[in-house]
């Protein structure tokens, strides 16, 4: 093993020149770091189960909190508000974490934003009013630098050859989270209600909700502690200036060019890149928003008027589709059809996804929710499985835009900090417009659908850009 990044020795020369130099076209597979490959995919379960246990029960702690006055069709500008916190200040501090990690390593950026998950998923569990709720959101988007950092790790820790493998597993990774956090927030809300001799305390009473929370932050915190004791350093120690003798100087290894400066950074293939990330993530998020949303929504406004149990499980389910989807496919899609044309078709398949909820809601008012609209939402949550597709794929390319390997965290950190902004906007601008579609009667209350639809077009424009082949393999 080199320098503890999992590759075999005569791959190391390989390995750091897979980012900007032509790949052949038939090589070797390298075989995965199996070890270290998992301790990063295990850390990055962490995020999506606590970013996802609360969107069962969002809505109706909401309500709960009197924070709407009674008027549920307010509920969506303050679920919307809180969900877009978290990336509002996550695109204010995670270019900073994401070159921080190309100067420090990886490994104590990570571990401070796992920390931050735990102690925010406590406070959002012990929270009393809307401003504690904000705050803790805030919180954890501030201390959070997690996602470029992994996906640099990743990078690092394959080559050109398994490169696509390993950032296929990285999406099941998000599924599974997917599927557990759901389940965690809906199943544990209301312990009280649910098991009342084994929660008689007061307690849980009056934090319905600290149990999933404190659920999430436990899971945070095992995290930690695997991630402390096996996960290994990915970036290169520079060699101190104070060492000296004749065994320092034999073992001395030339340091690394420094990361460029940000202008230098953002490179025409950086640039479109990024834009298409961000475009991809707009639309994820406003879909991801307005889902739960949709579903907890009685059915006069527009909803089909689920529970919080209901609506975990659903999602759920979905999450355990897509995660068996992406580890069976992925890698194999990209074999066959390549990033560009796969990434396209998760993109246009969003046009398919936003037109399904009006359908879903006009047969819900017809015949109430009946089988057939769940076949209606199977339908929909299948087609969100072919959307994740292009998640993957644009992964590739962001990784490969890279003008050096001392770079990949701080552009890997453009990317995300694209990503942040939108997704700081689309929680609060998709579920207002839901509410806004509802309380003023446009298009029949299915305005919000409209508006997603045509920027589900537009982004296709930009998608189209992207060249048939990797960067690297462009040159």
């Amino acid at each position: 093993m080199a320098g503890g990044f999992g590759f075999h020795d005569d791959d190391v020369e390989e390995v750091q020149q897979s980012l900007i130099s032509p790949t052949d076209k038939k090589k070797v597979v390298t075989p995965l770091p199996k070890l270290q490959l998992g301790v990063l995919l295990f850390f990055q379960l962490a995020e999506p189960i606590t970013s996802q246990c609360i969107y069962p029960f969002i809505n109706q702690l909401i309500s709960e909190l009197d924070i709407t006055g009674g008027d549920e069709a307010k509920v969506g500008y303050y679920a919307g508000l809180i969900e877009s916190l978290f990336f509002a200040t996550e695109a204010m501090f995670i270019l900073q974490w994401s070159r921080i990690s190309d100067q420090i390593g990886r490994k104590p950026v990570l571990l401070v934003g796992v920390a931050g998950l735990c102690f925010s998923m406590i406070f959002f569990g012990l929270s009393k009013t809307f401003m504690s709720l904000v705050l803790s959101r805030c919180l954890v988007g501030m201390l959070n630098g997690n996602l470029g950092v992994i996906k640099s790790m990743m990078a690092e820790l394959t080559d050109a050859t398994n490169r696509a493998q390993g950032y296929a597993l990285m999406p099941v990774v998000w599924s599974t989270g997917n599927t557990v956090g759901p389940l965690m927030g809906g199943i544990l809300s209301k312990p009280h209600d649910h098991w009342p001799e084994q929660f008689s305390d007061r307690f849980w009473v009056e934090y319905p909700y600290f149990l999933p929370c404190a659920a999430a932050a436990a899971f945070s915190g095992f995290t930690f502690i695997v991630t402390a004791l096996f996960l290994k350093e990915t970036v290169p120690k520079r060699p101190s200036p104070l060492k000296s003798g004749f065994e320092d100087r034999e073992s001395y290894v030339p340091p690394a060019p420094p990361p460029l400066p940000m202008r230098e950074l953002l490179t025409y293939p950086v640039l479109l890149s990024v834009s298409c990330y961000a475009t991809l993530a707009m639309l994820d998020i406003a879909y991801r928003a307005i889902l739960p949303l949709f579903y907890a929504t009685p059915i006069h406004l527009g909803g089909l008027g689920q529970s919080p149990a209901q609506i975990g499980t659903t999602l759920a389910c979905f999450g355990i589709s897509n995660g068996l989807f992406q580890a069976f496919f992925f890698a194999r899609l990209i074999e066959a059809v390549g990033p560009r044309k796969l990434f396209l078709a998760g993109l246009g398949m969003y046009v398919m996804l936003f037109w399904m909820f009006p359908v879903i809601r006009g047969v819900a008012q017809v015949t109430g929710v009946t089988g057939w609209v769940w076949v209606l939402v199977a339908v929909q949550l299948s087609l969100t499985v072919a959307c994740d597709l292009a998640y993957g794929s644009i992964f590739l390319y962001v990784s490969a835009a890279s003008p050096n390997r001392q770079s990949l965290g701080a552009t890997n950190g453009v990317a995300q900090l694209a990503a942040s902004i939108v997704r700081a906007v689309g929680p609060a601008l998709s579920t207002s417009l839901f509410a806004a579609s509802v309380q003023h009667d446009w298009l029949g209350g299915t305005a919000v659908y409209v508006i997603l639809i045509c920027l589900a077009w537009a982004s296709l424009l930009v998608g189209r850009r992207l060249p048939t082949q990797l960067w690297n393999e462009e040159e």
